[in-house]
Order: C-alpha cells, then structure tokens, then sequence
C-alpha cells in the first residue's frame, strides 16, 4: 500500500503506474499458483493436512482444489480444448500412462525434480511419479473361522479353509489373486496369463457370496459378519479392525498399487507445477501421510525421516517388510490392449 502525505504533492505518471503493475505481475508470477485434482473424501483431507498445505506454504503458492471419482473424462475432455483448467492430478498411474501416449499428459524432465528423481523406477513412468500406496489384501474374522487364510491358495482352498468368501467384481487385483492361487510367483505375474487366471477363476466363482462395487460395500460385508473372509483395500480393512477387533488381513499376497501424480499437457501453471510434484514426494512431506490415514508414501525414503515409527510402519502397504510380501502391480500392463481385452473378457464372465 502507498501512503499519499498531504504535504508532499505526489505526480501519478504512466510510467510510474506501469512500473507498479510490472512489479505487481512479478510478485503474483514469483508466489504462483496451480490446480490440483484428487478423488475427495476423507483421503483428499488428509492430503491437504500432510502434504498440499506444507507444499504451499514452502513454496509460496497458493493451491485450489478440486476433486472426482474418475478424472480421465475430465483430462480428455480438457485436452481436446487444448487449454486445460487443471494442472497437477492424483490419479491411477494407468490414467498417467494412457495420458503421456495420447499426448494429453506432460513428459517429466525428472534432471529438474530431484525428489521424483530418488524414487525407484519400478515405482515411476515417463509422465508420473508415486504418490501413495495402498494394497488390496485378504481380509478376514478371526472368530467366526477355525482357519485363516494367509495366501491366495488358502482362500480358493474352499474345503481346507471353509467359509463365506467377497471378491471385487473387477479384473484388477482378481486375476493377479487367481494365478497367485495357482501357484505364479509374484514377481513373475506379468504380463498376466489371462487363459489361466480365468480358468481359476471358475473353480472358485460358485463359492463366491458377494462380488463388491465399492470399498464400502467391503467393509460393511466384513463388519456385519456377511463374509467371513474377502479381498479388500488395506485402509477398509484397518477402519473394520478398529471398530471390531475380531477383524485382520494379512499383507501376504497382497497386489500393492499406487495412485501417482501427473501434469496436464499445457497445464496453465506448468513450471509451478513442476516445482510442486518433487516437493509433494520428498521425503519429509511424504512421512507426514500416515498420520492422518492408513496409506503408505510413495517415496520410501519417508521411513528413513524419524517421523514414522516403527509400529506405524508396521501397518502401511509400502513399508519395505510389508512390500517385500506382495506383488506390485503393473498399471502398464493393464493400460495396454492386453489389460483392456481384460476388463471386457470380465463383463462376460460375470454374466454368465
């Protein structure tokens, strides 16, 4: 603010009006600003906690939010304009791909993102780096079962294992959990033997009580006492734990996945963009994560910072112990037209 003293005459040029509008503009262009897109609930909450807050105030800019279920619409809908009104999304990592091939997602330079840079390969792309884990794992009661599962086989081994079975009614994460059953090493799955995954599928799907739609639905069923064993997200699973403590999962077997942050082909605010995705996965804002949910960071390095504890790490998906268990599924595979021959060999499986 200018303040105008009486006794002093003050002449208001042009250019003296266009200096202050240049330095105006500077100051706006240096502090920034962006749009970032996540799926909402009470996980956008705690990312606004853990790491968009923390990531404004360090880099000076201020950051809008907006959120949907699926944003791949949107990300196609905005690159046809060719002036998208979004900048950075959480997403899928599939959608990442997809996006980079058809050119509606930018290609990261990671020489000027140091953080996404330290993160390993197999849990980065071209177009995206992770962001959060989360895995899709055995969930089951410990007192309605005389047996708990502790691996696929144990829950196709209907005999050996009795009790009321859910699975997901989707291919991802149910074709990975068939060949587990039939005896594929984890870091052998992929690409998936479609023939065989669905071949075992059909032993199992007449001892399938519910096939679910929603990570809800999931809980409730294992909640209620409907199921006695089911797929389920590792962040249901803990919320069912803690109001029933009859309830457990296993991270053995578990298909561990992640959403992964993406830009906007001509994002309106791409170099600021930049700046906010490698400081959204460096260590120190990711080890604030799982204190507001039970999801894992995307950067392991988050478990070397002191901030998470070792019970905590105990208890999230990409802890190393717990990754060490599981099978990391390939996005790429199920974006390919293999992965998406997938998804429609499933309609027709479930109808028939």
């Amino acid at each position: 603010m200018i303040k105008l003293q009486s006794w002093r005459p003050v002449a208001i040029t042009m250019t003296s009006i266009a200096a202050l509008v240049a330095t105006a503009n500077h100051s706006a262009q240096a502090a920034g600003k962006m749009t970032f897109v996540s799926q909402g609930g009470a996980y956008q909450e705690a990312q606004t906690k853990a790491i968009l807050d923390p990531a404004a105030k360090q880099l000076g800019i201020t950051i809008a939010q907006d959120s949907i279920p699926d944003a791949w619409p949107q990300v196609k809908a905005q690159g046809a304009t060719g002036k998208p009104i979004w900048d950075v999304i959480d997403t899928p990592t599939s959608n990442c791909l997809r996006g980079g091939r058809e050119g509606l997602i930018e290609k990261l330079d990671f020489s000027k993102m140091p953080n996404a840079a330290s993160i390993p390969e197999k849990y980065r792309t071209p177009y995206s780096v992770a962001y959060e884990f989360y895995s899709t794992v055995i969930g089951y009661n410990k007192k309605t079962l005389k047996k708990v599962p502790q691996n696929w086989a144990d829950f196709w081994n209907v005999k050996g294992f009795p009790g009321t079975r859910a699975l997901r009614n989707d291919p991802q994460t149910v074709l990975e959990a068939a060949l587990l059953a039939d005896g594929v090493p984890r870091d052998k799955l992929y690409p998936l033997d479609v023939d065989r995954a669905f071949k075992k599928l059909e032993q199992i799907k007449p001892d399938i009580a519910v096939w679910w739609t929603s990570g809800g639905q999931s809980a409730q069923l294992l909640h209620d006492g409907e199921v006695d064993m089911e797929m389920i997200w590792n962040g249901r699973a803990s919320a069912v734990r803690k109001d029933n403590p009859d309830i457990a999962f296993t991270y053995n077997d578990g298909i561990l996945q992640n959403t992964q942050l993406c830009i906007l082909k001509n994002a309106p605010n791409l170099q600021t963009a930049v700046r906010f995705v490698d400081v959204a996965v460096s260590p120190d804002l990711q080890a604030n994560l799982p204190t507001y949910i039970d999801y894992g960071p995307g950067n392991p390095a988050a478990y070397k910072t002191g901030k998470i504890s070792a019970a905590r790490a105990a208890e999230l998906p990409s802890a190393p112990e717990n990754a060490a268990k599981q099978a990391l599924m390939s996005e790429e595979w199920w974006a390919s037209d293999a992965g998406i021959q997938a998804k429609a060999r499933w309609l027709k499986f479930m109808q028939q």
